[in-house]
């Protein structure tokens, strides 16, 4: 009796799904108002971000890819609250912070920090590489004085393959590789929990590309670091990432693991966009190329039922009118389309 009543005063306990998931994605929108006019009056939505659903657990890369357009940087700004969301909720280690306010998230911009795309535009000018290092820890109060917080600044640059005597030059100085380690350690001295890399190497040459993305994989395990990856290059993800969430004019068409993903694809968009991808091994196996038909629709007026309807070969009369439901089809792979109903 006196075990059930410790049970009852514990409450149910979570499963080890939940435990492990640090970040949690519930219906998530991201609507931008279309004004025009001298009033500027509202007259619709661009529907960025339309209902997604997807959960990141501790440790692991998440990859969001898609064509351009679709959503997946909107998404990741949203969850970085860069945006406000339109509707849904972002649980970020166990508290919903969809909704708090400036004040609230103080804390959060400590344990969740972002890395950009264009390492050009991503860094002022005007500052000098250690200011832009320093400033993070002196608005969180962390480390004593000048000293410890140029020890850490130089510690960091190390880290991220980069001379610490560079501190005292400004971004014009750097290479575009250069420049986004230098994204990298301002993303990292904070010593988050959580990374939002969105497309890290897509500005990069191919040759910068492989090493910036090793020295990401290396960071992981040395920080303890959880990863949202936002790219488009298919490739690049499937080396990065261990489960990879495809999206489509806002909304979510495939999740699954990496491995799963790649041999054996249930949506038409995911197959389409893996037929694209060149073959990295003469013995891989062959794809036969599946070219989708028609323009992207526009976010600012989405297609009726499955927003995939208008450029799918496997189209049925009601994917025009009911929109697919995400499911589970196989263990941990997941699928809105109606050919799996």
């Amino acid at each position: 009796m006196v075990n059930n009543i410790e049970v009852l005063e514990r409450g149910p306990e979570k499963s080890t799904l939940e435990q492990e998931k640090i970040l949690q994605i519930d219906n998530l929108k991201k609507h931008f108002p279309v004004k025009s006019g001298v009033l500027q009056r509202t007259k619709g939505h661009v529907r960025a971000v339309d209902g997604i659903n997807f959960y990141i657990k501790k440790g692991e890369s998440f990859g969001l890819v898609g064509e351009s357009g679709c959503g997946k940087s909107t998404a990741g700004r949203t969850i970085m609250r860069l945006y406000e969301p339109t509707e849904g909720k972002i649980t970020f280690d166990g508290e919903d912070i969809s909704t708090q306010k400036e004040r609230h998230l103080f804390k959060l911009r400590r344990e969740m920090q972002m890395i950009f795309q264009d390492p050009f535009s991503s860094l002022n000018p005007r500052k000098t590489v250690g200011s832009m290092l320093v400033e993070p820890l002196k608005v969180h109060g962390l480390y004593k004085g000048s000293k410890e917080r140029k020890e850490k600044c130089q510690e960091i640059m190390s880290r991220v393959g980069l001379n610490p005597s560079f501190l005292n030059r400004y971004p014009h100085e750097f290479s575009g590789g250069q420049r986004q380690r230098i994204g990298i350690a301002r993303a990292l001295v904070l010593e988050p929990k959580m990374i939002v890399a969105d497309e890290p190497v897509s500005a990069l040459d191919v040759s910068v590309q492989s090493q910036v993305l090793n020295l990401l994989d290396d960071l992981q395990v040395d920080f303890d670091l959880t990863y949202l990856f936002i790219a488009h290059d298919l490739s690049v993800v499937k080396h990065f990432s261990d489960r990879i969430g495809v999206m489509y004019l806002g909304n979510m068409a495939e999740v699954a693991e990496k491995t799963d993903l790649y041999d054996d694809p249930l949506h038409p968009y995911t197959q389409a966009l893996l037929s694209a991808v060149p073959r990295s091994h003469p013995r891989e196996r062959k794809r036969e190329r599946i070219l989708l038909e028609g323009e992207l629709p526009s976010p600012a007026n989405p297609p009726n039922g499955c927003v995939f309807h208008t450029r799918c070969p496997h189209v049925m009369d009601h994917c025009k009118e009911i929109e697919p439901k995400m499911q589970e089809v196989k263990p941990n792979h997941y699928v809105a389309c109606h050919l799996y109903e």
